[in-house]
């Protein structure tokens, strides 16, 4: 559905520790930085870019918003979830564990990256 997700960034240097850690976790290779100095992380699914604000203002989080990284197993989740706090995130919500829901159980976990950014890694359970 997605080609690609942009988020803004205050500190491209903190941030690039950060992804780089959190995605690592998931298999993710590097940031690869564009001629205009923006990280593209990037997969066979699709594409995150990490930059400063086109337009010059400082970057925010978006009040509401969530991205969602798919993790191969729980264990891959608790990595994330470690790397993120060890390089800049902060978790939030509750602490990385299985959510029983109608549609199926899920192990996530979220943080918050050096910007304010709210991040999920998720993996579906296995019924």
């Amino acid at each position: 559905m997605f080609s690609h997700i942009t988020i803004g960034s205050n500190d491209i240097a903190a941030s690039r520790k950060f992804y780089n850690a959190t995605l690592g976790a998931l298999g993710v290779a590097p940031a690869e930085v564009n001629a205009k100095g923006r990280l593209v992380y990037a997969t066979d699914t699709g594409r995150l870019i990490v930059t400063r604000p086109v337009n010059g203002q400082p970057a925010t989080a978006a009040n509401g918003g969530t991205i969602g990284f798919a993790a191969a197993s729980e264990q891959a989740v608790d990595a994330w979830h470690a790397a993120g706090v060890a390089n800049g995130g902060v978790t939030c919500e509750d602490p990385p564990g299985i959510r029983h829901l109608p549609t199926g159980d899920l192990y996530l976990a979220y943080l918050r990256d050096p910007t304010g950014n709210k991040l999920c890694a998720l993996h579906r359970v296995k019924a």
